[in-house]
């Protein structure tokens, strides 16, 4: 009697994925986690603010900009609390005034990715692979994820020779990529470092990075005017916000950051400016400010690099963001072109892929 052949070919390994798309961390031994289960009740909320939100933009966007004119403080309020994960794409879009961008230019980007060349481009493919590397749309060598990651770089390269390419972009064109197509990633990242809304943020990216300088020195002002104790504790151990925050700043806390939290602060970010960057840091700062000041330069270096769970959860991390004000004085350091506190000059960490 003939035996049966058997199927030995391996069967493929489906690894977990959270909601996001991230491989799900290897557990082993550890204590399971709490994780919030999504009730009915949760369920039935989030309609409802969806259904808010679509009348609120309307078809494809038609509505946003009445809207945003009738009552901007609503808008503000719905914005901090967080976009509807499934209407976040357009709403960024919109908020951004990358949009506007895309009508403006058609036929654009085509040009800049099919018939351009960089003198990026090996700088470019070297860091892909190292951007969000834990994402299922990032992880293929030369799939899908990574070549647009690749032609938004390079486009964005080319378009404005001046910045080029720095290791750091990555991470937030890869944002932005998770949630539109290559072309609006792009308008996107042009209305962001041109300043279609805000202020520009090339020099974040710009030889030498002297956007980045500026906002450490500013935030070390203000570490030492909110909270002298810890500035103080800071001076002694030698520690200075290049060594802790440049990535903060580099990448709007895409990096290194639990991804529904920078979610959550990208949302601000793009409404309302740079400012939520300088709260989030100094809210984190806050929130940890006992532990901090008792901790030598290793402890201390180890912890700024790697808050607790807890101290980035937005649903506590942003409310307290919200209640530190920085405006008025982020503006009078600007108007009156004053210098912070007399140090060393500081080196800029770059972000570390």
């Amino acid at each position: 009697m003939e035996k049966k052949k058997t199927d030995d070919s391996p069967v493929p390994v489906i690894a977990p994925v959270d909601r996001f798309g991230f491989l799900k961390q290897e557990q082993g031994n550890s204590p399971p986690r709490f994780i919030k289960t999504r009730s009915s009740t949760n369920y039935e909320k989030e309609e409802g603010r969806v259904t808010k939100w679509r009348k609120m933009i309307g078809a494809g966007g038609s509505d946003w900009k009445h809207y945003v004119k009738r009552k901007p403080h609503v808008v503000k309020r719905r914005i901090r609390k967080g976009i509807p994960d499934c209407l976040r794409g357009l709403v960024w879009q919109l908020i951004s005034g990358s949009r506007d961008l895309l009508l403006m230019n058609p036929g654009v980007y085509e040009q800049l990715v099919v018939y351009e060349t960089s003198a990026s481009e090996l700088d470019i493919i070297r860091d892909i692979s190292r951007t969000f590397p834990s994402h299922v749309f990032f992880q293929k060598r030369h799939g899908p994820g990574q070549r647009s990651l690749y032609n938004v770089l390079k486009a964005y390269s080319v378009y404005d020779r001046d910045v080029g390419y720095v290791q750091g972009m990555g991470f937030v064109a890869g944002l932005l990529l998770l949630y539109m197509s290559e072309e609006d990633a792009f308008w996107l990242l042009v209305a962001l470092l041109k300043g279609a809304v805000h202020s520009p943020m090339e020099g974040l990216y710009q030889a030498g990075l002297p956007l980045v300088q500026k906002y450490l020195l500013q935030f070390d002002q203000l570490v030492r005017e909110l909270m002298p104790k810890l500035g103080e504790h800071f001076t002694q151990e030698m520690i200075n916000p290049s060594m802790y925050a440049s990535q903060w700043f580099i990448t709007v806390f895409s990096y290194s950051f639990p991804f529904h939290s920078a979610l959550r602060i990208w949302d601000v970010f793009l409404a309302e400016g740079i400012n939520i960057v300088f709260k989030v840091g100094l809210a984190l700062l806050k929130h940890c400010h006992d532990d901090l000041v008792k901790l030598p330069f290793e402890e201390l270096m180890h912890a700024l690099r790697n808050f607790p769970e807890d101290a980035m959860d937005p649903d506590t991390l942003l409310p307290l963001a919200y209640s530190i004000k920085v405006a008025k004085r982020l503006e009078e350091m600007k108007q009156d072109g004053e210098k912070p506190v007399a140090k060393p000059a500081q080196t800029v960490h770059p972000v570390q892929q």
